[in-house]
């Protein structure tokens, strides 16, 4: 069987190293298509080192562009690797363009798709990312999810139960790989909050921007916050003109290699995000996340977990900030199969399925 799994942004980075190291074990044979998707240098190819995963077979090289756009032109770039090739499966992952461009150019071309992280739902269809998770989960052969309400969902949504698997959180295989080296990066505070904001409905509302930099300054005055700023963030920082020099405690720092964010992360007092991935790791991680969104597709997260979704309003997450510094924190629990083993249980589907294919 011929595996070709196609990536194209940071989550998807690390959900596909730890699938591929447990396809490798098994003697699987697999290439690697990476979109371009991301084309920055520390959001990009410094993943792929530190992830120990192969250089891309092709590289489609599509880079920035509208939804539309970038989801066309990976299609089109796409579809002549994929006929070239001719894969026996494609492995789509995550909610990107990527993944809804990846698994309809395979599915027109009638080669079988494996959605990784299927089945989350935030059932907000303004969110790009929600039109991605339901056209590829209706379209996917194979279902890996990450948690029972990802099966809940599924289920309700009428797709055959023999093409759900539940098999726990592929990042987590990855930060549980990473985590001895995550040791305690130097010269930062022993206290601090740690924020991630990339959004498109927060950061291009640019009134809201401004409001929640000017709370992140003065949460900073009693905390320092510490700010890995995303490019489309920092452009449009820029736009409105947010002067960031001189020496305070909100610290603007450049993008960061997923090593050097996971340091951070793990030794932060609390974290601000509008991430889904990164609830998915404070939760591992037992840190505090507060999620400035108005919902969130990984509910396991709230109702198990660290995180609490806090809405938009700056007044509220001042508070819950105040809170955490007090030392009334939110203590969560472990959440079943997040346990780094969730793509061995994958390659275990797959590899079943080849073994019945070749006894056919």
């Amino acid at each position: 069987m011929k595996i070709l799994h196609v990536v194209g942004a940071r989550p998807n980075f690390m959900k596909a190293a730890a699938v591929m190291r447990a396809f490798s074990r098994r003697g699987l044979t697999q290439s690697l298509v990476h979109t371009g998707q991301h084309y920055d240098g520390n959001m990009s190819d410094i993943f792929f080192q530190q992830l120990d995963l192969p250089t891309p077979d092709v590289n489609l090289g599509v880079g920035s562009g509208t939804h539309v756009a970038q989801t066309a032109e990976i299609m089109l770039r796409l579809e002549a690797v994929l006929t070239e090739r001719s894969p026996d499966l494609v492995i789509v992952y995550g909610d990107v363009n990527s993944t809804v461009a990846g698994a309809l150019v395979a599915s027109k071309l009638r080669i079988p798709v494996a959605h990784v992280e299927a089945g989350l739902r935030s059932y907000d269809r303004s969110m790009p990312e929600e039109v991605n998770r339901v056209l590829t989960d209706s379209i996917a052969d194979l279902l890996f999810t990450p948690s029972s309400d990802a099966n809940e969902n599924l289920l309700r949504e009428g797709i055959d139960p023999t093409a759900i698997h539940l098999v726990g959180n592929v990042m987590v295989d990855t930060l549980v790989s990473l985590l001895p080296r995550a040791t305690r990066p130097a010269g930062i505070p022993d206290r601090y909050a740690l924020v991630t904001m990339h959004r498109p409905s927060n950061v291009d509302d640019l009134p809201w921007l401004t409001q929640m930099l000017i709370t992140l300054r003065d949460i900073s005055r009693h905390l320092p916050v510490l700010f890995p700023v995303h490019p489309r963030t920092r452009q449009k920082m820029a736009s409105i003109g947010w002067d960031d020099t001189g020496d305070r405690p909100l610290r603007l720092l450049d993008p960061m290699p997923y090593l050097g964010f996971l340091r951070l992360q793990r030794y932060a007092t609390l974290v601000i995000t509008d991430s889904g991935g990164i609830q998915e790791e404070t939760t591992f991680l037992g840190v505090p996340c507060l999620t400035v969104r108005d919902n969130t597709e990984r509910p396991v997260t709230v109702s198990l977990g660290t995180n609490i979704v806090i809405g938009r309003d700056m007044g509220v997450l001042k508070r819950e900030v105040n809170k955490i510094v007090l030392g009334h924190v939110k203590e969560g629990t472990s959440v079943p199969l997040w346990d780094g083993h969730a793509a061995e249980r994958i390659a275990d589907v797959i590899a079943g399925k080849t073994a019945i294919a070749a006894s056919a």
